[in-house]
């Protein structure tokens, strides 16, 4: 099993943002199992012809989302992301309809606002 990103400079997404998303798409589906040891930070960037602070970003942003984690001077690892892309996911759903709520919006008025943010970052209107 190998890690296989691709960086495409002509993207609109910047190269931390492809990096850490292909990643999270690779442990969320398995391709990356947990326990996975991923690369270092500068051996990713010399194998992807990346600056080392560009992974570097990469990897705090995974870290952060509960992706990947670091065990000290053992490596970083592939963490149980489902579980914790789900957690978060929900605590911010959560946080969302609180607000909404506090502002004095209506559950359809929250779940439209819902809809819209989601079809902005995701795309189209579909399912």
């Amino acid at each position: 099993m190998t890690l296989n990103i691709a960086i495409d400079a002509d993207a609109s997404d910047a190269p931390y943002e492809q990096l850490r998303a292909q990643i999270s798409e690779q442990a969320r589906s398995g391709t990356l199992p947990a326990g996975y040891r991923l690369p270092t930070v500068r051996g990713l960037a010399q194998e992807l012809g990346l600056a080392a602070n560009t992974v570097a970003k990469a990897y705090r942003v995974l870290e952060s989302d509960g992706v990947i984690e670091t065990r000290g001077r053992n490596g970083t690892f592939v963490a149980a992301a489902g579980d914790a892309a789900a957690r978060r996911t929900a605590e911010a759903a959560a946080e969302f309809a609180t607000q909404a709520r506090r502002l004095g919006l209506s559950r359809e008025a929250a779940r439209e606002a819902a809809e819209a943010a989601v079809r902005a970052v995701y795309g189209g209107g579909g399912a």
